[in-house]
């Protein structure tokens, strides 16, 4: 308790220097700072209040358990250690650190991987999902890069969803998903099973990616479109090569260059930002997996049958039986069941 007490003071004498400083004159005609410090206490605020009633609580506790001949003495006393087991969770959940990312847009990529056609037609199946998700928590939807598949669907396709908190319900979606079902292309009824992988990567600003552009090679060309059929009679579509790390990314979907140049790189902004965070975590954790893995069968997160009305998380085991309401962006108890298991994970780590 030693070490949870210390922390506990920590957070006040913290909170004391924020109220501090949001007196102070020259704080308060500096707006950038003023903005910062009135965000940091009203994080911290809740949490005060928390501590203050545990530090009431315990004192209440440690007078009722002098008088522990009372009857009801002795009930308060099992009441006062409810309360303070449940504040001390509390704090400590509000205490684990937050992914530094939660607050950013997002850009989601979704490829076709094993199965062929029907690969291609799940990865559009799978966009259609995000969109509807996306309106469904009030976020701006934007496909920045796509390229069509002959059959329907997509064999690559990347979408920006803007709004606060877009990548805290949208990250968990990143690694392999997993379709069985049969396809509209098979006449003997047989079951089929096809995967696309999914990468989620927070949208940074520029000031967040030290982005040399020397660096980076601009090639235009003409667009075109599924078959190869001239979709733009100029040269607008827009080739970025970072050539320090060979990552590559094409865009083609706007009729002017100056946008589909844009949208590069933005898009290559968030892909050099998800590596320099990727590498920094292999230091400290080592290697891991990378996201999306092969994209084999093998590998999923996430399996969707449609002959049992089927979607299963395979992280944590959840079933739901809802394919259809699934399909149409109902991904909520999907995203708050992991996002309760990362908070139990990083409780756990932190005692």
């Amino acid at each position: 308790m030693d070490g949870f007490s210390e922390r506990l003071d920590e957070i006040e004498t913290a909170y004391a220097q924020v109220e501090a400083d949001l007196s102070d004159p020259e704080v308060i005609a500096d707006t950038s700072r003023l903005a910062d410090l009135g965000r940091r206490h009203a994080e911290l605020k809740p949490i005060i209040e928390d501590i203050r009633r545990w530090r009431q609580a315990t004192t209440d506790l440690g007078e009722a358990r002098q008088m522990s001949e009372d009857a009801d003495m002795q009930q308060m006393a099992r009441d006062l250690e409810k309360e303070i087991e449940a504040l001390e969770e509390r704090i400590k959940a509000a205490l684990v650190p937050t992914d530094p990312n939660d607050s950013k847009d997002v850009l989601v990529e979704i490829r076709s991987a094993a199965g062929g056609d029907e690969a291609s037609i799940w990865a559009g199946d799978l966009l259609r999902m995000y969109e509807r998700y996306a309106e469904s928590q009030g976020f701006r939807f934007e496909l920045l890069e796509s390229s069509p598949a002959d059959v329907g669907g997509y064999d690559k396709v990347t979408i920006s969803v803007k709004g606060m908190g877009a990548y805290s319900r949208f990250k968990y979606e990143a690694g392999v998903h997993r379709v069985q079902r049969v396809p509209k292309t098979e006449s003997q009824g047989r079951i089929h099973t096809s995967t696309a992988t999914v990468a989620v990567l927070p949208e940074v600003e520029a000031v967040d990616v030290d982005l040399d552009p020397n660096d980076v090679k601009v090639d235009v060309y003409r667009s075109t479109g599924p078959g190869g059929q001239s979709v733009n009679t100029t040269d607008s579509a827009v080739r970025l090569t970072h050539e320090p790390t060979g990552l590559v990314v094409t865009c083609q979907d706007e009729k002017s260059q100056l946008q589909n140049k844009e949208k590069a790189f933005r898009i290559l902004r968030a892909r050099l930002y998800q590596m320099e965070m990727e590498r920094q975590q292999q230091e400290l954790a080592g290697e891991r997996r990378s996201q999306v893995g092969s994209g084999q069968r093998s590998e999923k997160i996430r399996t969707y049958n449609y002959k049992e009305n089927r979607v299963t998380d395979h992280r944590i085991g959840l079933t739901i039986r809802r394919l259809d309401a699934v399909l149409e962006g109902a991904l909520d108890e999907f995203v708050d069941a992991l996002a309760a298991d990362e908070q139990a994970r990083r409780l756990a780590e932190g005692d």
